[in-house]
């Protein structure tokens, strides 16, 4: 099931930010000892967030077909030392879904203000930040657009937009269907996936670990569950990144602009499978650069997250 907010009591002194305990017992499942805000970051729209520890902040970004949960392990490690927030991406769990009217609701750009917006409601102007998946092209795009807000910078398991489209070719493009299904006009993706939604967004889950017990069944259900009541934010996302956001990535790319923070990349060996040069590709983006190649699956946070905790505690250290 998806995170959700119980009933809820003002935070002192932070103005529209609603707070709640999250327990490991709690049910939906939640990240053990954090809180649970719902915080505006947009005319009419809130993101469920998960804060927990103190210390220098770290925002973490989940991927697709995840909420803030995927960080649980990560989460509660980093804490000792640091102020933690994991947040719903717009449109994704128990965050705000707002209807996408004209292609740029979902826009990475959109996305990434969110982010801004939320830390600074939180007390901070300047923070770290890691994305998996959607969440990683989420802090890249914020990296761009707000470098003065971002000291640190770590994406995991995704290439830049730009690059992920011209990676993408012949039969090998075939492991990316579903980008190309969701990149569809309006109506016939949110249909198709509507008609067997556990199906489809359980195919991922399945396909792209390779440890199933990283996701327990409670936890997987609430993936399935927060996924089955999203498809069209879900879809109007993935349809951002074939239109808007190859936009904003070759207007970046014309100009010259790079992420000027220290950033590291962890990443399964996609360049091998699909005949690319990672390291390559990330260098053209990032001045101070860090990638390594992990030999876990996909949902790396879940499946190896000492190996992440340890990649973005020696990130931090930069």
């Amino acid at each position: 099931m998806s995170p959700t907010i119980p009933t809820t009591s003002g935070v002192p002194g932070v103005p529209g930010v609603q707070d709640t305990p999250g327990t490991p017992d709690s049910h939906p499942p939640t990240i053990p000892g954090f809180r649970y805000r719902r915080v505006p970051v947009a005319d009419g729209v809130e993101l469920n967030v998960a804060v927990g520890g103190s210390g220098s902040p770290l925002v973490l970004l989940h991927g697709f077909p995840q909420t803030h949960l995927m960080w649980r392990h990560v989460a509660e490690e980093l804490a000792a030392d640091h102020t933690v927030i994991c947040p719903d991406l717009r449109g994704y769990g128990a965050s705000d879904k707002p209807e996408d009217t004209e292609g740029t609701v979902y826009a990475k750009r959109t996305m990434a203000a969110d982010v801004i917006a939320l830390a600074r409601a939180l007390g901070h102007e300047r923070f770290a930040l890691a994305g998996h998946d959607r969440g990683a092209l989420v802090a890249v795009r914020a990296g761009l657009d707000h470098p003065e807000h971002i000291t640190h910078l770590a994406s995991l398991d995704v290439l830049p937009t730009l690059d992920m489209w011209e990676a993408l070719h012949g039969r090998t493009a075939a492991v990316g269907f579903h980008l190309y299904l969701m990149a569809q006009p309006p109506g016939l993706p949110e249909q198709l996936i509507a008609g067997a939604p556990d199906a489809f967004f359980g195919h991922f889950l399945d396909a792209w670990t390779q440890r199933p017990d990283a996701l327990p069944a409670d936890v997987r259900e609430a993936y399935l569950k927060a996924s089955r009541e999203a498809i069209p934010s879900i879809v109007a996302d993935y349809r951002a990144s074939a239109a808007i956001d190859v936009e904003h990535d070759m207007a970046d790319r014309a100009a010259g602009h790079r992420l000027t923070m220290p950033v590291t990349v962890l990443q399964q060996d996609w360049g091998a499978a699909l005949g690319f040069d990672a390291v390559a590709l990330w260098r053209s983006w990032a001045e101070d650069l860090e990638h390594t190649t992990v030999t876990c699956g996909h949902f790396m946070a879940e499946e190896a997250p000492e190996e992440v905790s340890g990649a973005l505690r020696s990130l931090l250290a930069r």
